[in-house]
């Protein structure tokens, strides 16, 4: 005669227990979407700015305005400092063409745009004013002919 052994109760529970402990000491690390989608929303306006700008130096070096210190393009209007957009707030919006439904844009000391998504995540067009902010993307106009926007992603608070 055969005798059938499963598990006991009490083997069951432990091992529900065990996978219960490793749940929850896990689950916090792969459940952190929100920071993820911050992140992700910063490098793809770092992505934005990258590429307007470089759309607008093309446009710029058409219209022989890339060596300018200050100057407007047209159609659309968009003020430039060395061929690259300016750390203003009409200039940032209307290269990157950003979304006033989901974005913040606010002017704030000296040539500084303040971006900032309505989900907090944090955006800044400039330098100074924006460093105690850590989930942000700086960008800092072109100093000089030669140079290119500086566009940084700081993720540490997001």
């Amino acid at each position: 005669m055969k005798r059938n052994q499963g598990f006991t109760l009490v083997e069951l529970v432990i091992v529900i227990v065990i996978l219960g402990i490793l749940a929850v000491t896990a689950a916090p690390k792969f459940l952190n979407f929100g920071t993820d989608a911050k992140v992700s929303t910063l490098n793809a306006v770092k992505g934005s700015l990258t590429s307007a700008g470089a759309m607008v130096y093309g446009k710029a070096v058409l219209a022989s305005k890339q060596a300018s210190a200050t100057a407007t393009l047209t159609n659309p209007a968009i003020d430039i400092v060395y061929g690259y957009p300016a750390a203003t707030v009409v200039a940032v919006q209307a290269a990157v063409d950003i979304e006033t439904a989901e974005w913040d844009i606010s002017l704030e000391t000296g040539p500084l745009v303040a971006i900032r998504a309505k989900n907090k995540a944090y955006v800044a067009a400039g330098a100074a004013d924006f460093a105690t902010t850590a989930c942000q993307v700086t960008y800092a106009p072109a100093a000089s002919a030669t140079a290119k926007p500086v566009i940084t992603v700081s993720i540490g608070g997001c």
